[in-house]
C-alpha cells in the first residue's frame, strides 16, 4: 500500500508547475503523517523538484504517450539494428521527426501554461529525448513522467552496443556516401579509406565536443540541485514562519479582543460607581438636613 500511496503521490507532484512544487509536497507529506506512515513523509519529503525542461518533459508523458511510445519503439529498432551492424538510416531520419515533433508539443504545452521554455530548456527537451532513444533506462525515465533532471547521452553508440557493432553500422553509412561520390574519386580504396578518415576525425571531434558539454551540464546540474535544495529549505522555512505568524496573529486577535471586553466593562463599573457616589452623597445631605431639623425642634 505504501509504495502504491508513493506512486500516487509522485504521480500528483511531478503532474503540477514546478513553482507548485514545494507546497504540494508539503500537503502530500502532511497527508501521509496524518495517516501515521513516517516512512512515506520521508519518502515524499526526498522527491526533488524537476528543472523547466524536465518538467516539459513529464508534461510530454501526460499529453503524449502516443508519440513517446512511437520514439521509444524507434530507439529499440536503431539499437537492433546497430547491434547487427546494419544500415540505420531510415530509423534515424524517423527519430529526428519524431524528436522535432515532440519538442514542438512540449513547447506549445509549456506555452499553454503560462510557462514558456527558454533556448536552454528546449535544446535540453531535445538532449534527453535523443538520449532516450540510445539509452532504455533513459526511455523508461522518460516515459515515467518523474524525471527531475534533463539526460543526455554522450557519442554515437547506443547503451549496451558493442563498439563492433558500432563499427560495421559506420562502415556501411561511409559506403553509402562513398558510392554517390564514385566519379570525383580516383579508386574505390582511396576514397574509403579517405572517407573513414576524415569520418573518424569527425566523430572523435564530435565526441570531445560532447564529453565536454556534458561535463559542464553535469556540473551545472549539481550547482542546479545544490540552489535547488537550498530554496526548498528556505522555502520550508518561510512556510513554518508563516504558519508560527498566522498563529501569533490569531492569538493576539483573542487577547485585544478580551482587552476591549474589560476596558468595556471597567468603562461601565466606572459609570455605576460614579452614580452610586452620586446617589450616596445626596442621601448623606438628606441625613444631615434631617439633623440639623431635628437639633431645631
Amino acid at each position: 500500500m505504501r509504495d502504491v500511496d508513493l506512486t500516487a503521490a509522485a504521480d500528483e507532484l511531478y503532474g503540477v508547475p514546478p513553482e507548485e512544487f514545494v507546497e504540494t509536497r508539503k500537503r502530500l507529506a502532511a497527508e501521509a503523517k496524518e495517516a501515521g506512515d513516517r516512512e512515506l513523509v520521508k519518502r515524499i519529503g526526498a522527491l526533488r523538484r524537476p528543472t523547466m525542461s524536465a518538467w516539459a518533459i513529464n508534461q510530454l508523458a501526460r499529453s503524449a504517450p502516443d508519440e513517446l511510445g512511437w520514439l521509444s519503439d524507434v530507439g529499440a529498432d536503431l539499437r537492433t539494428e546497430w547491434a547487427a551492424g546494419r544500415h540505420v538510416g531510415g530509423l534515424d531520419q524517423r527519430r529526428g521527426e519524431l524528436i522535432d515533433l515532440l519538442t514542438r508539443t512540449a513547447r506549445t504545452l509549456a506555452r499553454d501554461a503560462g510557462r514558456p521554455l527558454r533556448e536552454g530548456a528546449i535544446r535540453e527537451v531535445e538532449e534527453t529525448l535523443n538520449a532516450a532513444t540510445m539509452d532504455p533506462a533513459v526511455a523508461d525515465e522518460v516515459r515515467s513522467g518523474r524525471l527531475t533532471q534533463p539526460r543526455s547521452h554522450v557519442g554515437f553508440i547506443p547503451a549496451g552496443v558493442p563498439a563492433e557493432a558500432a563499427d560495421r553500422a559506420g562502415d556501411d553509412r561511409a559506403g553509402d556516401d562513398l558510392a554517390e561520390r564514385a566519379q570525383a574519386e580516383t579508386t574505390q580504396a582511396d576514397r574509403t579509406r579517405a572517407d573513414r578518415t576524415r569520418a573518424e576525425r569527425e566523430r572523435e571531434r564530435l565526441a570531445e565536443r560532447a564529453r565536454a558539454a556534458a561535463a559542464e551540464a553535469a556540473e551545472a546540474d549539481r550547482a542546479l540541485a545544490a540552489h535547488d535544495a537550498e530554496a526548498d529549505v528556505a522555502a520550508q522555512a518561510h512556510a513554518d514562519l508563516a504558519d508560527e505568524a498566522e498563529r501569533l496573529r490569531r492569538r493576539l486577535d483573542d487577547v485585544i479582543g478580551r482587552r476591549d471586553a474589560a476596558m468595556e466593562r471597567l468603562t461601565a463599573a466606572r459609570r455605576d460607581r460614579d452614580r452610586a457616589a452620586d446617589r450616596a452623597e445626596k442621601a448623606r445631605r438628606g441625613s444631615d438636613e434631617a439633623r440639623r431639623n431635628l437639633s431645631g425642634a
